[in-house]
């Protein structure tokens, strides 16, 4: 394993060595990536220098240029510390077998331990709490900043490991430009997108369609997905702004079950939405915002049956819905200080019901719950010196039943020459799900929220502005894991689970030349007690190359000590992934593209008695008008 991981290295140092002697011009150094301004350590546009937490930006560009309809792919490669788990060459699913899970430093997104976000508001299914992976598509996105570590004080619930804020696109520029992207490759697999962007003046709209499907590469597999997006947005003045947006997918997915134990029959039919709008405002000396958001689910699933056994009787129906009012606004109370207050207000529903499949007949609830959280927050930063900021917030979170929760963190940031030097502590928590507290055998009402403490050290620093690398450790501790575990007999959702993580990630950039650019990352990850889908390291390695109309990058992932079973009889898995994508634009408006992934044929799982595909390739074209 450590050989493996060494040749990731090893590589990652060749390809950067011969772009920089493959080439003759000189370096580019008009870009500092520590110069780079985020919004989710902090609601207001901040540069990173200045913030306490560490935030990965990854942008439309970065994420178009793999031709992928999910971001959380390119999030897998470009982002140490996260793992998404899959078992598929296109579609996540829900329910039993799923994969779309989203683990941080041990953490699994799985249970909603890491929040994903769409412009600051959650988004998670109301029921079992967890990510709607499908649902995060490129299309929609602008950028997107990665947060590793609490941020609850901020977002509250399932923030507990950090949050992937989904920034959405608008349009900059005055004029109407709609663009065609269509491709299709192995296990007839096509995806199409369709957009259109306008801004006349003050006004602006953003519109996307997409349509996909694939077969995928075991029988009872296929995945279909289709779905839009639409935003629109009007400055009022050079101080005030409006946007309201919709997105909705729907897709049908068949689940084929374990090698081990095949299932037939095993569909789900599930339609997500969101919508919300906002207000903002941006002044000199103080920025702010209130918006409203919806987020809904509906769901059908057939858990299927095992060959030459009786079909299932009953749909499982769900549905479910998260409302929120968020509103915040930051203001300076002394010469280098910004301080921002915050409250919100939300609401989560979930409904569980079984319903007959020969009458369509619903059966009695098995859940029907809506919990209510209202929220307050203060974050307070203050530039000490010209080098170094403090950052102290709290929240104080009250749930309609688990009750107050007060949600502290403390941190520095040191700017230092061409360098940051940042140190964290926070604390993260989250609630149980109305699914561990009320839904099925092992459920208990009587359960509390799940917490740990966080403890960061980051390094960041550039050379000659052309390379730039960085270097986190952190250490993680919690006692109060909601586990099942056997009481009087009975499965039982408990409070007893440990968690004791420590670890490191590495992030470097190189912009060898104006054509050449070098990307690696890398994780390693001590768990006390392990869990799945959270590889002890990873280490990831890529070369981008641009001149003219051609754009080609290639990349390799290694992945070791992947937990696919834990407990009496733990199971890991090591394996190398190997991409390549190009691109090659014949006119301003006409371009094609391929991309082929596991290029080295690897035979491996990500989930046991998941085989992941072979080899395969998708190729296409590109039009914009």
């Amino acid at each position: 394993m450590k050989l493996r991981t060494l040749s990731v290295a090893l590589v990652c140092l060749l390809l950067g060595l011969t772009g920089a002697t493959a080439i003759a011009a000189e370096a580019d150094t008009t870009s500092n990536y520590l110069d780079e301004s985020v919004v989710t350590g902090t609601r207001v546009r901040t540069l990173s220098g200045f913030l306490p937490q560490t935030v990965s930006v990854v942008n439309h560009n970065e994420l178009a240029t793999t031709q992928r309809l999910s971001v959380l792919p390119t999030l897998n490669e470009l982002v140490p510390g996260i793992f998404i788990n899959s078992r598929a060459m296109l579609g996540y699913g829900v329910s039993t077998g799923a994969a779309g899970g989203i683990s941080v430093r041990g953490l699994s997104g799985g249970t909603g331990q890491m929040m994903v976000l769409i412009d600051g508001h959650p988004q998670y299914q109301g029921i079992f709490g967890h990510p709607i992976s499908d649902s995060y598509q490129t299309l929609m996105t602008e950028r997107v900043e990665v947060l590793r570590g609490p941020a609850s004080v901020l977002y509250g619930s399932n923030a507990m490991g950090g949050v992937i804020n989904i920034i959405t696109r608008k349009s900059l520029e005055d004029g109407v430009h709609t663009d065609l992207n269509a491709g299709g490759g192995s296990f007839g697999t096509f995806q199409g997108v369709l957009s259109n962007r306008v801004r006349k003046g003050r006004f602006s709209s953003v519109v996307s369609g997409q349509y996909s499907r694939s077969n995928n590469h075991r029988p009872r597999m296929g995945f279909e997905q289709y779905g839009g997006y639409g935003k629109v947005g009007y400055e009022f003045s050079d101080n005030w702004s409006a946007y309201a947006d919709v997105d909705i997918t729907h897709f049908n997915a068949s689940y084929p079950g374990a090698t081990t134990s095949p299932l037939f029959d095993a569909d789900q039919w599930i339609t997500r939405g969101v919508a919300s709008a906002a207000v903002e405002n941006h002044y000199d000396k103080t920025d702010g915002s209130v918006s409203l958001y919806y987020n809904f689910g509906n769901h059908k699933i057939n858990d299927g049956h095992a060959e030459g056994a009786a079909p299932q009787a009953n749909w499982f129906r769900s549905e479910d819905a998260v409302a929120g009012v968020s509103g915040w606004q930051s203001f300076g109370l002394f010469k280098g200080n910004t301080t921002t207050l915050g409250i919100d207000w939300q609401s989560v529903h979930g409904k569980a019901w079984n319903q007959v499949i020969a009458t369509g007949e619903d059966l009695a609830p098995m859940a029907d719950k809506t919990e209510n959280i209202f929220a307050g927050y203060v974050d307070f930063r203050q530039d000490l010196t010209s080098w170094l900021t403090a950052d102290v917030g709290l929240r104080a979170d009250n749930h309609s039943r688990s009750g107050l929760e007060l949600v502290p963190q403390g941190g520095l940031a040191f700017r230092i020459g061409k360098g940051e030097l940042k140190a964290m502590v926070s604390k993260g928590f989250r609630r149980p799900t109305i699914k561990d507290m009320y839904l099925f055998r092992p459920a208990n009402p009587e359960l509390e929220p799940e917490r740990i403490m966080n403890y960061e050290l980051a390094w960041k620093s550039s050379v000659s502005e052309v390379f730039t690398y960085g270097l986190n450790v952190f250490y993680l501790k919690g006692d109060n894991m909601i586990q099942t575990q056997m009481v009087e007999g009975k499965p039982l959702n408990v409070n007893t689970g440990p968690v004791e993580n420590y670890g490191a990630e590495l992030d470097l950039h190189w912009r060898i030349s104006n054509n050449w650019n070098l990307v690696g990352n890398g994780s390693w990850l001590h768990m006390e007690n392990p869990v799945l889908s959270a590889p002890e390291i990873t280490a990831y390695c890529g070369l981008q190359f641009h001149q003219n109309r051609l754009q080609v990058s290639a990349g390799g992932m290694e992945v070791a000590g992947l937990y696919t079973a834990v407990g009496a009889a733990p199971q890991k898995e090591n394996f190398f992934q190997l991409s390549l994508n190009a691109s090659y634009q014949f006119t301003d408006w006409l371009g094609i593209w391929v991309r082929g992934d596991n290029l080295l044929n690897q035979k491996y799982e990500i989930m046991a008695g998941y085989p992941m595909p072979g080899i395969n390739f998708m190729a296409g074209l590109s039009l914009s008008l």
